[in-house]
């Protein structure tokens, strides 16, 4: 398997990362579009074209405005947010040296600044990096993987998670986060809404259904288009991580070694499955992906952990 170095995949993940910024707004107005067309007829009960474009030109500045706002609250309280969705406190020093010193020493061998370290009080093995920028990058482990995992392949795990800080992964997935949680909270607005009726009543109320049954096809639709948009980002970074971890510790085996450890018990329940994305080990079994049954490779965001652990016994 080919690999890019870590500039040109570092370059492109942060191109990729203004094409979502572009791609997701994009796919909002769409939906919006989409919605306001249906709903735009003349006297006759035809289709109409400049009354549908009208009012979505009209409706333009409110969606960019909103979308602008739910983007800058996640930009700033992302860590925050993916912490409480996965419980995830600050792991002490004191109370950790070992994980420290791995990281520590891991980071001065590359020359990079050692990002903040959390835990998860779970007994399952996973482990995931998150943030935007230097002073928010965070690597996130497990109780049951810092119990379970000798020194080395401890070691390999926390490489890896280094490697996607440092080929800017974390951006790039965060950004998906944020935008695919958009069209998430629409659809969860909407099927609420049309289920207790939530719009309108009376006379009005067949009307109101009808709205409410548009926006929910037209968002279920768009929030679909989002997943894909998100899984098709490139499984290509785990192996990119895997490698680079390979090559920080010079132990490919080592990580190879706790891949299949982590493989039959990896699940983390969170409290929102966008966050699952972020770990070292996810399938579409952790998330609603696996309702998509056998298109759920569609759905994946990491490649078989089979085929890593493979890919690292070659090295």
């Amino acid at each position: 398997m080919k690999f890019v170095g870590i500039q040109n995949q570092i370059r492109r993940n942060n191109q990729k990362s203004v094409l979502l910024l572009i791609a997701f707004p994009l796919l909002i107005l769409a939906a919006v579009f989409a919605v306001v067309y249906f709903l735009s007829y003349d006297e006759l009960g035809n289709a109409n074209p400049d009354k549908a474009i009208d009012l979505f030109v009209g409706a333009i500045p409110f969606v960019i405005i909103v979308v602008l706002v739910w983007f800058l609250i996640a930009y700033f309280a992302h860590g925050k947010m993916i912490a409480l969705a996965t419980g995830a406190k600050t792991l002490e020093r004191k109370s950790n040296m070992r994980v420290y010193n791995l990281v520590e020493n891991l980071c001065m061998s590359v020359g990079m600044t050692m990002p903040k370290i959390q835990i998860i009080d779970s007994m399952a093995l996973n482990a995931y990096a998150s943030g935007l920028k230097e002073k928010d990058y965070t690597v996130t482990l497990t109780r049951g993987i810092i119990e379970s995992l000798n020194d080395d392949e401890l070691e390999g795990v926390i490489a890896h998670e280094l490697m996607h800080i440092r080929n800017k992964d974390v951006r790039l997935l965060v950004v998906s986060i944020i935008f695919v949680g958009i069209f998430a909270f629409v659809v969860q607005i909407a099927f609420r809404s049309f289920l207790y009726g939530g719009l309108g009543g009376g006379r009005n109320n067949r009307d109101s259904g009808k709205l409410m049954i548009l926006i929910l096809v037209v968002s279920a639709i768009a929030y679909l288009f989002s997943l894909l948009f998100k899984f098709s980002l490139s499984r290509k970074r785990e192996y990119m991580a895997d490698s680079g971890a390979a090559e920080m510790t010079r132990k490919p085996w080592a990580l190879a070694s706790a891949l299949k450890k982590i493989a039959p018990n990896h699940h983390v329940e969170t409290k929102s499955e966008e966050v699952q994305q972020l770990f070292i080990e996810n399938t579409p079994k952790d998330t609603s992906a696996n309702l998509f049954g056998n298109i759920g490779g569609l759905f994946t965001t990491h490649p078989p952990i089979e085929k890593r652990i493979q890919f690292l016994e070659q090295f």
